[in-house]
């Protein structure tokens, strides 16, 4: 059994794959590796390029250990972008807050004399 660790490019949050292959073919002639395994009775082949792999192994304890690592990485950096989002949604509600508290305090006084407002006029 060989196992695979592939980038996931364009899948934020996800960042990587990790899966288990019964069989590879790649050559130095050919930008992509193809990964061969059972599904249903039925042999499937994942064609991926040589660049988003970032492990191709046969040792499953070192495969394992590098999986952990990247997803401790992952999990505690998708932590940091879920306490942003909610500091960002805060903020967008203090902005809409605030904006609108000034928008209300200016409508009290639009009507006054000093203020050059042609719509009052109609």
């Amino acid at each position: 059994m060989y196992y695979v660790i592939k980038k996931q490019i364009d899948k934020l949050p996800s960042t990587f794959l990790g899966f288990a292959v019964e069989k590879y073919i790649a050559s130095k002639q050919n930008k992509n590796v193809i990964f061969l395994f059972s599904k249903d009775g039925k042999v499937i082949r994942k064609w991926v390029k040589l660049e988003e792999i970032i492990l191709l192994t046969e040792d499953k304890e070192y495969f394992l250990k590098i999986m952990k690592q990247f997803k401790d990485v992952e999990d505690a950096q998708k932590k940091l972008v879920a306490d942003a989002q909610a500091n960002l949604e805060k903020s967008m509600t203090n902005f809409a807050d605030t904006m609108n508290s000034q928008i209300v305090d200016y409508e009290e006084i639009r009507d006054a004399t000093d203020v050059p407002d042609i719509l009052k006029e109609l």
